[in-house]
């Protein structure tokens, strides 16, 4: 079901949108991700994530397509939230074996979102994403203005 879109007048301002887009992060457990592989196909997936605050931390199988794509491609995009108020994320990637993530980095993924890949047979990776750009916008009034961060720093 989609959200209705928000009523307030007017274009929020740059450092509005960026408190909502932090919140966003902080509070949401899901997100959507694109990756590419090698030959450029594109493949999009509903993945679970951490934030804390400097980089979205999400896990998915080795082996997967996103899993190869994002060991090959070391970069991500992502959205969080509905298409009358989203926030795009482009982001650098770090491939880490599943016991490489310090425990208790693994403890709050795994209650923030309810899985743990680390009791799983099958075998996963984690992929630290590293925000270079974020976008966020709700109707067209916002399209100025929307970028966020630009180059891994914030604009607001």
């Amino acid at each position: 079901m989609q959200e209705p879109p928000d009523t307030a007048p007017g274009p929020r301002p740059r450092a509005e949108r960026r408190r909502d887009a932090e919140r966003r992060l902080a509070g949401d457990v899901d997100l959507w991700l694109a990756s590419a592989s090698p030959d450029g196909a594109p493949y999009l997936v509903p993945l679970s994530f951490d934030w804390d605050g400097e980089a979205l931390l999400v896990a998915t199988p080795a082996d997967s397509p996103t899993g190869r794509n994002l060991a090959a491609g070391r970069t991500a995009r992502l959205t969080l939230g509905h298409t009358r108020d989203v926030t795009v994320v482009d982001g650098v990637v770090e491939v880490l074996a599943i016991d490489a993530l310090p425990g208790p980095q693994g403890d709050r993924f795994a209650a923030r979102t309810g899985f743990d890949p680390r009791e799983l047979a099958t075998p996963y990776r984690w992929f630290r994403i590293s925000p270079r750009r974020v976008q966020a916008w709700r109707e067209a009034d916002e399209l100025t203005g929307r970028e966020l961060m630009r180059d891994g720093r914030w604009l607001a």
